[in-house]
């Protein structure tokens, strides 16, 4: 796989872009990715420095595009969260808020213990199985999955199902590690939060498999990585603007983006 930056890099600092108060901003990237079999992909990139973001688990209640979430309560940047029963029903998987339990449809057993999560508390962020995570976890956590990296190692092969989305596919469309789809992820490096939503379902635009996905994670800087919510899910609002173009299955264009249950807000502190 290669990687071509397509559009600079935004510099937060540059004389044009600094605000009377200097506020952190993350940095946004557009990469074109050229796959093994020739096909390509866009992956929208935004990098958020550990130092000066935290996240925020969000519940969207009722159901929400996470743009129009951002417009009605303030929010600059945000991408989409976890899963949820389609059409229109409560989250899948455990959801916490504030160290309080958030309604929600469980993952069938055994998979829910073996599923990611992303645990959040203030400043300090882990992505790991729910089972490795304590069974009342302070501040936010969220379950998605499946890992694409941890520790630098990439998780996804062809053969391995370790979080059962192949498996357990009943509580989903189908099975999401199967196939190019468009993907959000979450990656962490010692400085940063990397978020990601590429494109795909477009004649120009192939999407990535999971596998994809992990290397292209790996690729961006990312240590440890977390699979959220994709196909027209697929979200990242960066400065109150939707980055990406989320489309349906037959690669019509969700203007906007499809209405979720959770997302993931990027706050500076």
């Amino acid at each position: 796989m290669s990687l071509t930056i397509t559009a600079p890099m935004r510099d937060p600092s540059h004389p044009s872009r600094r605000p009377s108060v200097l506020v952190p901003r993350p940095v946004l990237e557009s990469v074109r990715l050229t796959l093994s079999d020739g096909a390509a992909t866009t992956v929208q990139v935004a990098r958020f420095e550990r130092a000066h973001f935290e996240i925020r688990v969000v519940a969207i209640e009722p159901r929400s595009t996470v743009l129009r979430w951002c417009v009605e309560n303030g929010a600059e940047h945000a991408i989409v969260g976890g899963f949820y029963l389609r059409p229109g029903g409560p989250p899948l998987g455990d959801l916490r808020i504030g160290g309080g339990v958030h309604p929600t449809e469980p993952f069938d057993p055994p998979w829910g213990e073996r599923r990611a999560c992303i645990h959040a508390d203030d400043s300090r962020v882990l992505l790991a199985p729910r089972h490795d995570l304590p069974n009342e976890p302070a501040g936010d956590l969220l379950q998605a999955g499946p890992m694409l990296v941890a520790g630098g190692r990439l998780l996804i092969h062809s053969a391995e199902d370790a979080e059962g989305f192949s498996a357990g596919s009943r509580q989903f469309d189908s099975d999401i590690t199967a196939g190019r789809y468009p993907r959000a992820a979450l990656g962490l490096s010692d400085r940063e939060l990397i978020a990601i939503a590429s494109e795909g379902r477009a004649d120009d635009e192939a999407g990535l498999t999971m596998a994809e996905s992990a290397t292209a994670m790996a690729e961006l800087g990312a240590t440890d990585a977390i699979n959220l919510d994709g196909g027209g899910s697929a979200s990242l609002v960066v400065d109150g603007a939707l980055v990406n173009t989320p489309r349906e299955e037959h690669g019509r264009e969700l203007v906007g983006g499809r209405e979720v249950a959770t997302a993931l807000h990027f706050v500076a502190h």
